[in-house]
């Protein structure tokens, strides 16, 4: 969530510019917004990527092909001079990312700008530029969206429940992902888990005097230089698979361009209703990572045939699916209500049993009701398990952690 006050005064300030500027719809204000932040951060990006070369005393590979095409040009240029060049050239090349085949590029096909007055884009650009948002030290592509749909008064109807950073970061640590392991958030919203879980890949792989820790105790210039070539590929294109079911495409190109951001080049974000019978992956992942919506609608018609038929509660549809997607060895750490710990139901019952007695159940981390307000109040708690098969799992009592 934007906690800071002038940040979000600012972000209101811009949305009523583009409201009355002429986009009446709400998500088209989203949208716009994202793309803007999204060009803005690819420069910073750029600048960051200078500065990285300079410091390994490596010869600097531009990720812009045009350098006019970078957010420092173009916002400059008069209006009239930066809005056809955003349109005509800038946005058909952020098209491209990922790939003509990745799911970046699929995502937005059919994307685009829908700002038609040119002093309102450079009016959009100077409000993002005294954001000063690359300082917020935040996924500010998630908290915006957040921020949006609690100014909407729809977040959490569906259960979209955006996750704090510091629990992702636990949560990513505790189940320790590999470079050569592959990771899958099968409702995934705007990628938060993967990207925390490629931070800390690099993390872990790079060298102790190049990494530094700003005051809250997140790590920059994570440079992965003890990785392979072999394993700096895998780790692009192969080790992260994120699903949505989000038909409006809001949320797979906001996940998507959160993925580029952050340095995944060929982003694997598809959108899937995951507890569908159309998905049928199995045993296919070494970790899984997530936080699944809580309630909503289910298409109990189209529930896939390996989950409970009669059981309408998705934590607990997800939860089987999460074990349907693991190898055996593999680890979950995953966000549960606390219903899942304490409920009755024949439901409830059986996916206790299955974490017991199919599963090595390593922990409970309870956590307060506040965790995810103002959507829920509800109280949550996440789960850290490993999947042995029925054979061979221990029979062990989890650690139970309150915060």
């Amino acid at each position: 969530m934007l906690t800071d006050a002038k940040l979000r005064s600012q972000v209101d300030a811009l949305w009523d510019k583009l409201w009355s500027g002429g986009l009446p719809n709400p998500f088209d204000i989203i949208e716009q917004l994202s793309y803007l932040i999204f060009l803005k951060h690819l420069d910073e990006r750029e600048q960051d990527n200078e500065r990285n070369a300079r410091r390994r005393g490596e010869k600097f590979k531009p990720f812009f092909k045009d350098p006019t095409y970078r957010w420092s040009h173009w916002s400059q240029l008069p209006a009239d001079k930066a809005l056809k060049h955003v349109k005509d050239e800038v946005f058909p090349f952020i098209k491209t990312l990922g790939g003509g085949d990745g799911s970046f590029a699929q995502h937005m096909e059919n994307a685009e700008i829908k700002i038609n007055k040119p002093s309102l884009l450079i009016e959009a650009c100077r409000a993002i530029d005294d954001m000063q948002i690359s300082s917020q030290n935040q996924d500010v592509q998630s908290d915006l969206y957040e921020y949006v749909l609690s100014k909407l008064n729809i977040a959490g109807q569906n259960g979209q429940f955006r996750t704090p950073r510091h629990v992702i970061r636990m949560m990513v640590k505790m189940v320790d992902p590999r470079p050569d392991e592959r990771i899958c958030d099968p409702a995934a919203g705007t990628c938060g888990f993967l990207v925390n879980a490629y931070q800390h890949i690099l993390e872990t792989h790079t060298s102790r005097d190049v990494l530094t820790y700003d005051e809250e105790g997140y790590p920059h210039f994570l440079v992965g230089d003890k990785l392979t070539k072999e394993q700096h590929k895998f780790l692009q294109t192969k080790a992260f698979m994120g699903y949505d079911s989000d038909s409006g495409m809001t949320m797979l190109r906001i996940g998507s361009m959160n993925l580029i951001l952050h340095g995944i080049a060929s982003p694997n974000f598809r959108y899937t209703d995951s507890l569908s019978k159309a998905f049928n992956e199995e045993r296919a992942y070494d970790v899984v990572l997530a936080n699944p919506p809580f309630k909503g609608a289910i298409d109990a018609a189209d529930v896939n045939p390996s989950l409970p038929a009669k059981c309408k509660k998705t934590e607990i549809l997800f939860l089987h699916l999460f074990r349907r997607l693991l190898e055996n060895g593999g680890r979950a750490a995953v966000i549960v209500p606390d219903g899942v710990l304490f409920g009755s139901s024949n439901a409830h019952v059986e996916i206790r049993k299955k974490l017991i007695d199919e599963n090595r159940l390593d922990g409970v981390v309870s956590m307060p009701s506040g965790v995810f307000r103002p959507y829920a109040g509800v109280s949550t708690a996440v789960l850290i398990f490993i999947l042995c098969g029925i054979n061979s799992a221990p029979r062990t009592t989890p650690t139970t952690i309150s915060t």
